[in-house]
């Protein structure tokens, strides 16, 4: 198996709200449409899926409960080029009927970060490192 995700599928509660908030909101590309009932986002590498929660809990297995509460144990995460593109995006997000749970600031690992969810509380970090390389495509360099 080659080292790689291909897509991310976040299970959302309301397909059309999603769409406008990862489309209009925070700019994400895409060529889907609503009526397709799936939508996929051209990201850096990653392609970044939004499903309906029941049909995608149902996809993987019927005995799945597709209720979801408090922290889902995982982050998405986008990485900048500067400190002050981490502010931008935060305020993007928080424009767009995101909520800023983490301010940006200053971290223990020595970058400077912030969070925001999503409307079904999906948690993104914002995140720029002085110490971080990029490769053309945007997708950094680990």
């Amino acid at each position: 198996m080659e080292a790689r995700i291909s897509i991310i599928t976040l299970g959302v509660i309301d397909l059309e709200r999603s769409f406008r908030f990862y489309k209009e909101g925070l700019g994400f590309p895409t060529q889907g449409k609503l009526e397709d009932g799936i939508i996929f986002f051209q990201t850096s590498g990653t392609r970044l899926g939004l499903y309906p929660l029941d049909k995608l809990a149902e996809d993987v297995s019927p005995q799945i409960n597709a209720e979801r509460s408090g922290f889902p144990g995982f982050t998405l995460a986008h990485n900048t080029r500067t400190k002050e593109e981490v502010d931008r995006v935060l305020q993007l997000a928080e424009k767009a009927g995101g909520v800023v749970v983490k301010p940006p600031q200053m971290v223990f690992w020595g970058g400077y970060s912030g969070y925001f969810t999503d409307q079904d509380g999906y948690y993104w970090e914002v995140a720029w490192a002085e110490f971080w390389e990029f490769n053309k495509d945007g997708s950094l360099v680990v």
